[in-house]
């Protein structure tokens, strides 16, 4: 017999979501950290340049594809999120699922500004055009776009930690501890994209705010897989949500 997706348990619903954090993590670790390691070079334009056409293979699949494996994974998680939260409060379960799409609808356009990077150094038509300084450093500009972009999209997850939170601490199936580290990694991600896209001396995360954001970006996937879903308190909350 078929299993149709609509049988799923809440339980397999959390697996989903525990499993589509860990890809988006490991995702995440090679296009948003070890691929920039690898080929940028901060303040020079050209060897930049130089690493991206050297190692173009490594910057299409680890850079461009796994974003493009993070994007997807993203869509599919908040989906599974808010079938799992809604029934503590429908509305703002809807707002952290928005806000978490909306989140990777900027990011995917700014996804566009690694072709141009690839199109400003391999296009032949604009190597007669422009000298290879002027492309490097275009090529530069886009990918100092690039990290602005990244950072705009991850404002609109400030609202999706936030509703998380208190989704979480209200939830009954969920620790309470959970929703409080997505609360303070909520103030974290408000600070740092206030920081980065507003005051010129901020240039880079604190440890501090860094460590906030990583605990419950990886404690809430670890009891999403190890532990599920409280049902008898999801059971209760389904019952009293289809009684309102």
């Amino acid at each position: 017999m078929k299993t149709h997706i609509s049988d799923l348990s809440p339980t397999a619903y959390a697996r989903i979501a525990g499993i589509l954090y860990l890809i988006i993590t490991v995702a995440a670790i090679v296009a948003h950290f070890y691929v920039p390691a690898e080929l940028l070079v901060p303040g020079d334009a050209a060897a930049t340049a130089e690493n991206i056409l050297a190692s173009e293979t490594l910057f299409r699949w680890g850079a461009v594809g796994g974003e493009l494996v993070i994007l997807l994974s993203e869509i599919i998680l908040s989906v599974m999120l808010y079938y799992l939260l809604k029934p503590v409060n429908q509305t703002l379960s809807m707002i952290a699922a928005v806000s978490r799409l909306a989140m990777t609808a900027v990011h995917g356009l700014n996804l566009l500004n690694y072709y141009f990077v690839l199109e400003l150094l391999k296009n032949d038509q604009l190597q007669t055009l422009f000298a290879p300084e002027q492309l490097q450093g275009l090529a530069g500009l886009f990918l100092e776009a690039h990290s602005i972009g990244f950072v705009l999209g991850i404002a609109f997850l400030v609202p999706h930690m936030f509703s998380m939170g208190i989704l979480i601490y209200q939830s009954g199936y969920f620790p309470k501890a959970l929703g409080i580290l997505f609360l303070i990694a909520g103030v974290g991600y408000l600070i740092d994209t206030v920081g980065l896209l507003l005051l010129p001396d901020y240039q880079t995360t604190p440890t501090l705010i860094a460590m906030s954001i990583a605990v419950a970006e990886i404690a809430f996937p670890i009891w999403l897989l190890v532990k599920g879903v409280d049902m008898e308190h999801w059971q209760n909350r389904t019952v009293a949500m289809g009684a309102a």
